[in-house]
């Protein structure tokens, strides 16, 4: 079916519909079959924004069980792992008044509290559960013989459905998050904007969020896939929920970390985000805040190195190649004390948001091996640092890296 969209361009601008923009197109189109006996070709729903989007659907099916509809999701130029999927409606005519939402097959289950959903539903957000009520009701005020008050004699039960949700949940963060069985159905605009770094920010919120309202006894913050994984070496003791893969948005995981009063975290990274983080930077896209070779410079001298050493690593291309330099030639010195300059500004920012919390910052490898770490139990910096940026730093709009790649260490 994923023929049906359009391909994706990695560096286009084309936006798309969210799951819960196809759920509710489905929906509605079911409700006009179930109502009217005939399929429309295309339907036109209301989106949370105000706008609308015209769908076409891609199964049909009327018959005693009630009218089922699926469309092709069609999300823009956006890497989203829903693009091409069927999200589908089942509706029928029940006994009990009023819309009835609930989740099938594909539809994950939410099993953790922290979401602000009911433990045991559907992982069918509040707004799109809203659009999908609207659209419905659309459909019934049109097509119904007695229009609305159609709703008041008897009700439809609206049962989502996406055939593939449980194996597109496993590249989703759906499992670390307690939902399981399927997708998550989702959107607060109706749209899908490519390469969104608000999309990608809330997701992180959402992870740091979700651990500490279930009790971990400390958050790991993971620069990127590869970190989290020797992360989770590194802390075995741990339960997976604890481990936060962070992308670029240090300042705001912590900030989460402050609100919510979590006891403990650490910082595990490597090396091209460990150096940005000790310059003070609390986003560190590859593209937005660049490693500063002066200041690694300063730093080996600050740690005694050779002036030749020094020499080097002001030539340096990339934070990899600083490392590279330092393995070389014997210095572990200044990763040492990268390391700790990292610590140093992530407790300058903890304290300018009033918190207070046993922090750890620790340095792997692109093989995950442990190169240093520093920690303190307490708020206070060792050294005087320069105060971090404002929380929310302008980024760049391209997309945002998914794993540690070496290409983000320049």
């Amino acid at each position: 079916m994923a023929d049906m969209v359009p391909p994706r361009n990695k560096r286009g601008a084309r936006t798309g519909y969210t799951t819960g923009s196809n759920a509710a197109a489905a929906a509605k189109a079911a409700t006009i079959a179930l109502l009217s006996g005939h399929w429309p070709e295309q339907v036109t729903i209301t989106l949370p924004i105000g706008e609308t989007a015209t769908m076409t659907p891609a199964i049909t099916r009327l018959d005693a069980d009630g009218a089922y509809c699926c469309m092709v999701k069609d999300a823009g130029d956006d890497p989203d792992v829903t693009h091409g999927a069927l999200i589908c409606a089942q509706v029928r005519i029940v006994a009990t008044s009023g819309i009835h939402i609930e989740g099938g097959q594909g539809v994950g289950r939410v099993t953790l509290p922290g979401l602000g959903l009911p433990v045991g539903g559907p992982a069918i957000n509040p707004v799109p559960r809203q659009q999908i009520t609207a659209n419905v009701i659309d459909a019934v005020r049109e097509y119904a013989p007695d229009g609305e008050t159609f709703l008041e004699r008897q009700g439809l039960e609206v049962i989502i459905s996406v055939p593939d949700g449980e194996r597109i949940a496993q590249k989703t963060l759906n499992p670390r998050l307690g939902i399981v069985g399927g997708i998550s159905i989702l959107g607060t605009t109706g749209k899908v904007f490519p390469y969104s770094t608000a999309a990608w920010r809330a997701s992180v919120i959402q992870a740091v969020e979700m651990a500490a309202r279930n009790g971990v006894p400390k958050i790991i913050l993971c620069t990127g896939g590869r970190s989290e994984k020797f992360a989770m070496q590194i802390f075995p003791e741990l339960p997976e929920i604890a481990f936060v893969e962070l992308s670029v948005f240090t300042g705001d995981a912590l900030k989460v970390c402050v609100s919510h009063g979590v006891p403990a975290a650490a910082f595990v990274g490597m090396i091209g985000k460990m150096i940005k983080t000790a310059q003070g930077h609390m986003q560190t896209h590859v593209a937005g805040n660049q490693v500063d070779f002066t200041f690694l410079s300063q730093v080996c001298r600050d740690v005694g190195a050779p002036e030749s050493f020094v020499a080097e690593v002001a030539r340096a291309n990339t934070g990899r190649h600083f490392l590279e330099l330092c393995q070389a030639n014997g210095q572990m010195a200044p990763l040492q004390r990268i390391v700790e300059l990292a610590l140093d500004q992530c407790l300058w920012f903890i304290t300018g948001l009033s918190g207070t919390m046993d922090f750890e910052t620790i340095l792997v490898d692109f093989d995950g091996r442990v190169l240093a770490r520093a920690a303190r139990t307490g708020m206070q910096p060792t050294t005087p640092v320069t105060p971090p940026p404002p929380l929310i730093e302008r980024l760049p709009t391209d997309p945002l890296p998914e794993t540690d790649d070496p290409v983000e260490d320049v």
